[in-house]
């Protein structure tokens, strides 16, 4: 079973991948890294025949290259600036970057290595790949399509009646059922309903004329940890500080949890707060993680009403919705919705993530609120990570 390429424009991807590239484009081009996929599901087995087609893909995305009207668009993003553009025109994904691998269980293997400025760029056009060759071999199409088309039916109805008033954005590149799924979807949202505000991929933005959104990743920040000179608990400073001055407060929502909230709190001293429009909620509990920015917003004297809190961990409706009801009038609330946009299905979606896991030669890890999440290939230095946050945490609180 030979399928139709799936990615077929380089826009087919989440625009903080271009607002991180920028900033290593223009402060880290010495970084080199490795990125390595998991699958978190139980069971998945991945045949020969998937293997051979998700390698076929591959090789397919990298013979493309940006179309002039591509470029055009990004450059007309008001942030990303004329120099990065004309890198981009340039740019291309490298084959020899990627390296595959399937165990005799089915287990996928993959590895891309290379300077970060281009090997950061592969994951979202790689985990839209494994997903669509997954779900069109394992299982039959047509009727996953059906299923999830009546579930957005649904969906849709709920905002048209008024269940669901929160305004969100569409995130749903990562793990879509497929490309012309992920399309309709956007399309759908976008026409039928008014409160979807805009979406992470900045191919359906352009062709949709919505507003692509998004920010910057965990790798941002745990790339810093490769830098020699970058003291291991004070990573969320650097990034911040790099952050602002590529785009003095513009594209300016901080994530929190790459190293623990708590820690990067230490960091959001009041320079930030103010530099920054709002904060990104990824792991832990979100009710908990919004009373903590609220009131450390008020320790600052900034009026959380005027600043943003962006929930983006896992949502459905029904979790948007009560995060709306609870926050209301307290701050600024807005919501990235993937899966449950772009692959809900009646089969299970699958968890799949490709995490950067060194830089320079040195190990790098995520923390995060939630330990289950945390990705590292190196236990000692997860655990010196660990010691390295609690020891500033203690000092310092």
């Amino acid at each position: 079973m030979k399928l139709e390429p799936i990615v077929l424009s380089l826009l087919d991807t989440d625009l903080y991948k271009f607002n991180m590239d920028q900033v290593i484009f223009h402060k880290h081009t010495d970084l080199c890294g490795e990125y390595y996929f998991r699958c978190r599901n139980e069971g998945v087995v991945f045949t020969q025949e998937m293997f051979e087609e998700i390698n076929a893909q591959i090789d397919h995305l990298c013979t493309l290259t940006f179309k002039k009207e591509e470029l055009d668009y990004l450059r007309s993003i008001r942030f990303i600036k004329d120099d990065y553009v004309e890198f981009l025109r340039l740019w291309r994904p490298i084959r020899d970057y990627v390296q595959t691998g399937l165990t005799d269980e089915g287990k996928l293997e993959i590895v891309v290595r290379g300077p970060l400025f281009s090997a950061m760029q592969f994951e979202i056009f790689l985990l839209e790949i494994v997903n669509e060759v997954y779900f069109r071999m394992k299982y039959d199409y047509a009727t996953l399509r059906a299923s999830a088309e009546e579930r957005l039916n649904q969906k849709i109805l709920g905002f048209k009646e008024g269940k669901y008033t929160f305004k969100f954005a569409e995130f749903g590149c990562r793990r879509r059922l497929s490309r012309e799924w992920q399309d309709e979807v956007v399309r759908r949202l976008a026409t039928e309903v008014s409160n979807c505000v805009g979406t992470s991929n900045v191919y359906l933005a352009m062709k949709y004329n919505l507003t692509p959104i998004g920010t910057y990743a965990h790798e941002y920040v745990q790339m810093y940890q490769g830098i020699d000179s970058i003291p291991l608990a004070y990573t969320n400073h650097y990034a911040m500080e790099d952050w602002y001055n590529e785009y003095k407060g513009d594209n300016g929502t901080a994530l929190t949890d790459t190293i623990t909230t708590e820690l990067f709190l230490l960091d959001f001293n009041r320079a930030m707060v103010n530099n920054f429009t709002g904060v990104r909620h990824d792991s832990g509990d979100p009710f908990a993680w919004g009373d903590k920015m609220i009131e450390h917003y008020q320790k600052y004297d900034a009026d959380p009403k005027t600043k943003q809190l962006l929930f983006s961990d896992g949502l459905d409706f029904d979790k948007a919705q009560a995060l709306q009801d609870y926050f209301e009038g307290r701050a600024k609330v807005s919501f990235g919705i993937g899966t449950f946009c772009s692959n809900d299905t009646c089969e299970k979606a699958l968890n799949i993530v490709i995490k950067l896991q060194t830089v320079n030669g040195r190990a790098v890890a995520k923390l995060s609120d939630t330990p289950g999440k945390a990705m590292c290939r190196d236990d000692e230095y997860l655990k010196y990570l660990k010691q390295s946050v609690a020891f500033r945490l203690n000092r310092e609180k």
